[in-house]
């Protein structure tokens, strides 16, 4: 099936800090490469990424990632970091835990902080022009109620309802908040589709950039749990890739049936086991090693290019 259009598009998947690498790739394929995109679609931390990506505001969102604390996410944290031989651990924040769920949660934790900083972010001028542009963007969601994965876009919402799917997007529930929205409950993108290259093929992508925030070979040997959290985050760590893995292969089959192209831009190494934690100096480097990386890649791919 040959096309007479080209649609460009910009995929960013799940992974919570790691976000600061997808950030990083980006920035070298908007700024160096001149890569003008039709669609934007991000899940999760890659929710938070596209509505600045899609207005060329890359400054303002790696301030955000790299500057970016527990505190600024999470309103109610319901784990304590824990630093041993340089390694960082989550510890169970037992009074926190029990004050939710006295307060009547059906979370462990709370991410209302995490909602002010996508408001305090994007002022309803930038999301009006953004909204009114040729440019679409879109944010994954997880149903749990329909069990269904939906895909939510800036051209059909109002400033105050695109900010909250943003911020559903990103709620790594439980730990994070659960939604309840249009009678249903909302929860992370991620649960049902960590990399939505297939849904940018479906609403017209002919080529995708598409950034995965983990490796392209597993490099990882998890270490034993430590408690309910470490091991819940393990589990979910595991099913996520999963899930991810299925994303690309499907993606891969939808594309080569719709004659699309994809270009993927793996992490070359873990950046870490527990995306949760978000340190600002990790972040910063993670950001840099980004942009570097995606430099190297397409200098290796296209020393034609680079020559002239």
């Amino acid at each position: 099936m040959l096309h007479n259009y080209f649609m460009k598009a910009l995929v960013i998947s799940g992974g919570g800090s790691k976000g600061a690498f997808a950030g990083g790739v980006a920035q070298y394929l908007i700024e160096e490469k001149k890569h003008n995109y039709d669609l934007f679609i991000g899940t999760s931390t890659g929710s938070l990424l596209v509505s600045h990506l899609a207005s060329g505001r890359v400054d303002e969102i790696k301030e955000i990632y790299t500057n970016v604390t527990q505190k600024e996410i999470f309103s109610h944290c319901p784990f304590k970091i824990k630093n041993k031989y340089g390694v960082e651990n989550i510890g169970i924040h037992h009074y926190n835990i029990v004050k939710n769920f006295i307060r009547g949660s059906k979370t462990f934790g709370e991410s209302y902080n995490l909602k002010a900083l996508i408001e305090n972010s994007t002022t309803k001028d930038e999301f009006n022009k953004l909204q009114n542009s040729n440019v679409d963007i879109v944010v994954t969601v997880s149903n749990l109620s329909l069990n269904q994965v939906e895909y939510k876009s800036i051209k059909h919402f109002s400033y105050e309802e695109f900010c909250e799917w943003t911020w559903i997007s990103c709620n790594y529930t439980p730990f994070m908040t659960l939604v309840k929205k249009n009678g249903c409950e909302y929860a992370d993108g991620g649960l049902g589709s960590m990399v939505p290259i297939e849904e940018a093929i479906k609403r017209g992508a002919t080529e995708i950039d598409a950034i995965i925030l983990q490796t392209e070979v597993s490099q990882l040997n998890r270490m034993p749990s430590l408690n309910p959290f470490s091991l819940l985050t393990n589990m979910f760590n595991f099913m996520l890739d999963r899930i991810e893995g299925q994303n690309i292969r499907i993606g891969k089959f939808v594309a080569s049936n719709n004659d699309a192209i994809i270009n993927f831009y793996y992490t070359p190494t873990v950046l870490t086991t527990n995306s949760l934690i978000f340190n600002k100096e990790k972040m910063t480097q993670w950001w840099q090693s980004g942009f570097d990386f995606a430099k190297h890649t397409n200098e290796e791919s296209s020393p034609l290019e680079t020559a002239e």
